[in-house]
């Protein structure tokens, strides 16, 4: 998986979800708005203090979290 500098979390920012370099807009926000239809550039166009490369990360981080597997272990 390519590097993921442009994600952070911390618990103060949006209750500690993924976020776009620490500002208030999050992974799933980013991801909503693919899923609804908007390309990158009107995403972009919409947030001009977002770079291409944001979004990009936002996807990869999206798509390696859908891939996680849980591994549920049987009770003691």
């Amino acid at each position: 998986m390519g590097q993921l500098n442009r994600i952070t979390q911390q618990p103060g920012v949006m209750g500690g979800k993924a976020c776009i370099r620490g500002i208030r807009v999050t992974v799933g926000m980013i991801v909503g708005q693919i899923g609804t239809g908007h390309s990158i550039d009107e995403i972009l166009a919409d947030y001009p203090y977002l770079e291409r490369e944001d979004i990009m990360q936002a996807l990869r981080y999206a798509a390696w979290r859908a891939e996680e597997r849980e591994v549920v272990l049987s009770p003691p």
